[in-house]
């Protein structure tokens, strides 16, 4: 078998954030590069894709509303199961991060970039993954409310959330935009540029995302057999979101484009928003560590899983068109 060097890259990064994660100032510096790289990755998209294809996006309300579902409704239902398993079993501080894990809104970077190397429809991927996390602010607390019976979730700074979505990702796409009619061609003529850049971006934000979770202690929360477990119904739960998006998707007669925002929309979980929303919501619980667990284990899975697929449908759409 050929191996793929983007895969080989990723497995790279997470061997060096285990071994050498980012802390301290490393981390902020990390932090940085990579805010700026999914900033100049929306600029180099919203350069590239015509103000039709933007407009296009915006209004398949069938496609948004099917991931917003998927992400919101489907996902919570899926995990409810696990509030059966006894505590001998899987530890009830588990249960709890994996519901927290379902009602989370869905990653941002990382749904742009997989669409985009899998040739999917990008302006509608653009506009649900930010506003799933818009709305997600406000709906994540409300739905742990919900399927956990419990109140008091606590508050969330709406403000400065809404302030990082437009700074970071919506100001730069439309900055993007306005330079279209002068430089539309040349990107569109560069698109292997785009793509390895889209590439670089996701190994950047592998390391980063995974000194994270190795900082805050991923490799000791639980004994390994507990932990190749976690990890076990993580792989299970993106596979059954996979296959139910694209079943979905085909079902409702998608174009391939739509199905791809769909799958990598619909599947990813934000940790981004995960972790600090976390903080406010279980402040001061004894179990903290165990209930962020599930979204630091399936960020990884969802990251170098989605790649893969990415690649396959990518490479599947070259050969279409060749």
């Amino acid at each position: 078998m050929k191996l793929d060097p983007f895969l080989m890259l990723m497995i790279a990064a997470i061997v060096v954030a285990t071994l050498f994660p980012a802390t301290g100032q490393t981390a902020e510096i990390v932090d940085w590069v990579g805010t700026i790289g999914v900033a100049l990755l929306f600029f180099g998209h919203g350069a590239a894709l015509s103000h039709k294809a933007i407009l296009t996006g915006l209004k398949q309300w069938q496609l948004h509303g099917f991931i917003f579902a998927t992400t919101f409704i489907v996902f919570p239902l899926i995990v409810q199961p696990l509030r059966l398993v006894p505590d001998s079993v899987l530890p009830g501080d588990l249960v709890l991060g994996f519901i927290y894990l379902a009602v989370l809104p869905s990653a941002v970077s990382s749904s742009i970039a997989y669409t985009a190397m899998a040739k999917g429809n990008v302006p509608a991927a653009v506009c649900n993954s930010a506003g799933s996390n818009v709305f997600g602010l406000l709906l994540t607390p409300l739905l742990l409310t919900l399927f956990m019976n419990s109140a008091g979730a606590g508050s969330i700074d709406i403000g400065q959330a809404l302030r990082d979505v437009f700074v970071e990702l919506l100001l730069p796409f439309g900055l993007g935009q306005v330079i279209h009619r002068w430089v539309g061609d040349f990107p569109a003529s560069r698109k292997h540029w785009l793509e390895n850049y889209d590439q670089s971006v996701i190994v950047l934000i592998i390391y980063s995302a995974f000194s994270k979770s190795v900082t805050a202690g991923l490799w000791n929360e639980l004994p390994p057999s507990g932990l190749v477990a976690a990890a076990a119904l993580c792989t299970l739960l993106l596979i059954l979101v996979f296959a139910f998006t694209i079943y979905g998707a085909r079902r409702l007669g998608f174009r391939r484009e739509d199905e791809i925002a769909a799958v990598f929309c619909g599947s990813k979980k934000s940790l981004a928003s995960g972790l600090p929303l976390a903080q406010v919501l279980f402040a001061g619980a004894p179990g903290f560590g165990m209930i962020v667990l599930p979204i630091m284990l399936y960020n990884q899975i969802q990251i170098l899983i989605g790649a893969v697929l990415a690649r396959r449908y990518g490479s599947s759409g070259v050969a279409a068109e060749a």
